[in-house]
């Protein structure tokens, strides 16, 4: 059925007047992952099944449902609209990505008509107006957008962001459902051309839109479908991830959509506030797979009440991935004792390895183990970087999640600082190769050719080691913190700090600056909710004696408030920003936060 002018939510005004009801499990098509060319044939297909994306309000009640069947249609007509405009094949399309249907007929209009879209952050943080505002507008200057759309709740800021580009049109969906549809031909895109631009978390640098073709996309989703999770007719997805984040995109639109399974979403900002309703949809619609970052588990194990043991269901969660930032065993643990009697089970837990420049995976530990952790000797981590393993009640112990093997595609090598491979056990930056890995990032040679050479090796930015063939990630190159010759993850540092009581789970960042003669300072930028005088002293105070003991150096601590830490688009913390508004704090006095224990030598 062809849908004409705004028919979308007409036809979901009917639904829910009669009771609308989610898209069941995959029961009339064979799983089929291999074969597709390109995006358009993988949704052609799911579209002769009955599954699809669900989509629930605040409540958690279901607010609209779209079959990947009226996704095809809508998405049809949606696309001749567009070339109506006078777009050309390869021009870039801006969406700005809340948890709507319209994200989902955008994209794959884009798809149908040959053009690239790029989903754009919708999250916005309290008092950062001007900062997502500049934000949108360097994203779409960057790739030289031709088309931006944005849902009502955000269209003022897409005003503000357009007011200074010259673009074809920039609207509402309903501004671009009003337009007449031309009978443009639709021609099916090659495996070479780019599907969509997929824009990095920007935790160490501005964010660089990573250029994925059909092929290299659909290389991946296979991997992550038959390697990664060994998905079934009856699997069903649940997920709050933002969709312009790569795990949102990748790992709940366009993998179940290329095994024809059914998604259920919940709002990223309804989930922070109500996380509990992430659980209440994992229960009711049977769920089978849902993915977080650590933060997501822990924030929900913090919310729960006593009444909830009764309440929810979680026996059919056989999946829990955790990925997107480095995993923190301890909060996952607390998830797994309180859930217990709701039926999760720990081994759910499949600890995953990806980056937007691959895709999105990269490695997933075995399935039905759980999480996996390789307790080392964190001084001689520090001091030489082997990962010399130790009983986990040593006295000073790190702790690193084994992210499994690599998906077949992929070649590793783990290199020193000259580029030599490194044995086991032994840390060094992380390359990759394989089909799977970018084409390069958009419009951006020269970047490309910092992490991609031209025998095909990706110089991931991470560093790791492995066991066996099993991957373990230690941190980004870009944050590691080197005192006196020692290399120090910051992770580490974050979770000692995070022992303290009075520090907030998530709420520390690790980084080191420049003080008087070249000599590098630790510094900890710490959130806490205590105002006591006193016990903001004893916190500072336990922090600091925790660092000597465990690391062997000074550090400056900065308290600071909640919500005070700067994150990417994805939510991820970024020490790179946090370290930039701590040196703007020591410029400007009036900016400095109280609380921060001065070293006994000034930063410079």
């Amino acid at each position: 059925m062809m849908i004409s002018d705004n028919n979308f939510e007409q036809k979901n005004r009917h639904l829910k007047q009669n009771s609308m009801h989610p898209t069941p499990i995959n029961k009339q098509l064979a799983v089929k992952t291999d074969g597709f060319i390109n995006l358009v044939d993988a949704l052609e297909y799911a579209a002769k099944g009955e599954s699809g994306f669900n989509f629930y309000d605040h409540r958690g009640e279901l607010e609209s449902v779209l079959s990947y069947r009226d996704l095809r249609d809508d998405a049809r007509v949606l696309a001749r609209r567009l070339l109506g405009l006078g777009c050309k094949p390869g021009d870039r399309v801006g969406i700005i990505a809340e948890t709507d249907p319209m994200f989902h007929r955008f994209f794959f209009a884009c798809q149908y008509a040959g053009l690239i879209p790029l989903a754009l952050p919708a999250g916005i943080q309290l008092g950062a107006h001007k900062a997502y505002v500049g934000q949108i507008r360097r994203m779409l200057e960057s790739c030289g957008a031709a088309i931006a759309v944005a849902p009502a709740s955000h269209m003022a800021f897409l005003e503000e962001v357009t007011d200074e580009l010259d673009l074809l049109m920039s609207g509402t969906p309903e501004d671009f459902d009003s337009l007449p549809e031309k009978e443009n031909e639709l021609v099916s895109p090659s495996a070479e051309d780019i599907a969509y631009l997929q824009y990095t978390s920007g935790s160490t640098r501005f964010p660089r839109g990573v250029e994925i073709n059909h092929e290299t996309v659909l290389n991946n989703i296979r991997e992550i479908a038959l390697h990664g999770l060994n998905l079934n007719s009856e699997d069903r997805f649940v997920s709050w991830l933002p969709y312009y984040h790569d795990m949102g995109l990748i790992g709940f639109i366009l993998v179940p959509l290329i095994a024809q399974l059914s998604v259920d979403y919940l709002p990223s900002r309804t989930f922070a506030m109500r996380p509990r309703l992430w659980l209440k949809l994992i229960s009711d619609n049977r769920g089978t797979i849902s993915s977080s970052p650590t933060f997501g588990y822990a924030l929900c194990a913090r919310r729960l009440r006593p009444s909830d043991y009764e309440r929810y269901d979680l026996t059919s969660w056989r999946t829990a991935c955790v990925g997107a930032e480095q995993i923190n065993p301890v909060p996952l643990k607390a998830f797994a004792e309180a859930l217990k009697p709701c039926g999760f089970d720990a081994k759910a837990f499949v600890a995953c390895y990806g980056m937007a420049e691959c895709v999105l995976a990269i490695s997933f530990a075995p399935l039905d183990l759980g999480l996996s952790v390789d307790y080392v000797d964190q001084d001689v981590m520090t001091s030489t970087g082997k990962a010399v393993p130790v009983e986990q009640s040593a006295a000073n112990v790190a702790a690193y999640a084994d992210c499994g093997l690599l998906l077949p595609g992929f070649e590793i090598s783990i290199r020193d600082d000259h580029g030599y491979p490194v044995e086991d056990r032994q840390c060094g930056e992380i390359f990759l190769k394989g089909p799977s890995v970018m084409s390069g990032y958009f419009q951006d040679e020269e970047a490309t050719l910092a992490i991609l050479d031209s025998d095909g090796w990706l110089d991931t930015g991470d560093i790791g080691y492995l066991v066996e063939d099993r991957l373990f990630i230690t941190a980004r190159s870009k944050d590691v913190i080197i005192i006196k010759g020692r290399n120090i993850w910051p992770h580490d540092m974050e979770v000692v700090a995070q022992r303290v009581q009075g520090v907030r789970l998530g709420g520390v960042a690790a980084f080191s600056v420049t003080g008087f003669g070249d000599e590098e300072l630790a510094i900890l930028v710490v959130e806490t909710r205590e105002r006591d005088l006193d016990q903001r002293d004893r916190l500072a105070h336990e922090i600091t004696e925790l660092m000597h003991e465990h690391f062997g150096i000074n550090v400056v601590i900065d308290l600071a408030k909640p919500g005070t830490l700067p994150r990417t688009s994805s939510g991820k913390l970024s020490r790179f920003q946090s370290r930039e508004a701590f040196l703007e704090r020591q410029k400007n006095p009036a900016l400095h936060l109280p609380g921060t224990v001065e070293a006994d030598r000034k930063i410079a």
